[in-house]
């Protein structure tokens, strides 16, 4: 089960339910994947609602590989993710959201 107070979000893949969470790590692999100056770039660009499936997917196994699966985004290009897209793009938005999130809400 995926703890939201520790970042986690849960997303089921080819129907298996997964924690996916965004760790310092996996966050420094995000940044150099997606060659962004920031990763404050990547949060406008979901906030904006200008992401990319790109992102999304991207997003997706770096919370995977956070989460202590050895995946690489190969092994996602034909993935079934319940919900579809879209499960998918709210699920990233999620890990992003939860990764920056200050405890006690202040």
């Amino acid at each position: 089960m995926a703890n939201p107070w520790t970042g986690e979000v849960a997303l089921t893949i080819d129907g298996e339910r997964r924690v996916l969470k965004l760790t310092l790590g996996a966050l420094a692999e995000l940044e150099q994947q997606l060659g962004t100056g920031s990763l404050v770039e990547l949060v406008q660009r979901f906030e904006g609602g200008t992401y990319s499936s790109g992102d999304v997917l991207a997003l997706i196994v770096a919370g995977l590989r956070g989460g202590g699966a050895d995946v690489a985004r190969s092994d996602l290009l034909r993935a079934e993710i319940d919900g579809g897209p879209m499960a998918g793009a709210k699920a990233a938005a999620e890990l992003l959201a939860r990764a920056f999130m200050v405890p006690g809400g202040a």
